[in-house]
């Protein structure tokens, strides 16, 4: 199944920049997104670092994380260069639809309100909202405990974890922050009481902070994290498909998420400011 997948992609691919410009029409009567990544030979990618073990920056300044490793096998399978280009999380959408991007990849999740503005991909990851609370706090078992008056909920605005918030608490005061680093840092610094986000940002973020803060994991509610590409593109949301659907558990897959999910020895290796 491998095979044919990537039998498929190959495919695909000659067909797109074989045939005339019809064949690789993006839905707005130009040539597709795909197309022209290949024409420039140069694939750029928007995302929004800080979301642990997702994309990040290493000591160097360098891109790096389980993203960056899924854009760059993007862009070799199409044999183009590949360029991260960094924005707020809030910013991501727009940049997209002026067409600074070609794609986002950044633990975006798949939701109706953004497939307004975005196409998605298929998923490429599967994760789910969870709360931390500071470490002081040994009574709160579950987000219920939490939906008190007087109670505060830092979310990172923009983000799924943010929107659920809204939802599920009634009665806590929900505080928005630009980003989960600073989110995250008023629940260590006791200004707010519980942070809504992802599994895998948290858990990495009480490995860093586990003297100050603690995890509930107890899934909020489940999602799956798709690339978003320019609104109905079908030539680009096509060819994406058919990769993820040869790179998803394929070696490299499962060797990023080993490195990346499995292992905390990329952890002194990337900057941690803030988070």
């Amino acid at each position: 199944m491998k095979r044919l997948s990537f039998l498929f992609l190959t495919f695909l691919l000659m067909l797109i920049t074989g045939c005339s410009q019809d064949v690789g029409d993006g839905g707005t009567g130009g040539p597709s997104t795909i197309q022209k990544i290949i024409d420039r030979n140069k694939l750029i990618i928007g995302t929004s670092p800080g979301y642990f073990p997702f994309e990040m920056k290493d000591k160097q300044g360098v891109n790096v994380g389980y993203d960056m490793d899924l854009g760059k096998a993007i862009a070799d399978a199409l044999k183009v260069e590949v360029e991260f280009k960094d924005f707020e999380f809030s910013g991501l959408i727009p940049a997209l639809q002026t067409g600074d991007i070609d794609m986002v990849i950044s633990g975006m999740t798949i939701r109706g309100d953004r497939a307004l503005a975005v196409s998605f991909s298929d998923p490429y990851y599967s994760s789910g909202q969870v709360v931390m609370v500071p470490k002081s706090d040994t009574t709160t078992k579950n987000w219920q405990d939490l939906d008190q008056t007087g109670k505060k909920i830092a979310v990172s605005q923009g983000t799924t974890g943010a929107l659920l918030a809204k939802q599920l608490f009634k009665n806590a005061q929900i505080m928005d922050f630009d980003g989960f680093a600073n989110a995250a840092l008023a629940v260590k610094q006791n200004q707010a009481d519980a942070v809504v986000f992802d599994e895998p940002g948290i858990a990495v973020y009480e490995i860093m902070n586990g003297d100050s803060v603690r995890g509930i994991y107890d899934i909020l509610s489940s999602e799956n994290l798709g690339i978003a590409l320019p609104l109905n593109d079908h030539a680009t949301i096509q060819w994406v498909n058919s990769f993820l659907a040869s790179y998803r558990n394929g070696p490299a897959d499962q060797a990023s998420i080993q490195k990346w999910f499995k292992s905390n020895e990329w952890i002194n290796n990337v900057q941690q400011d803030n988070y």
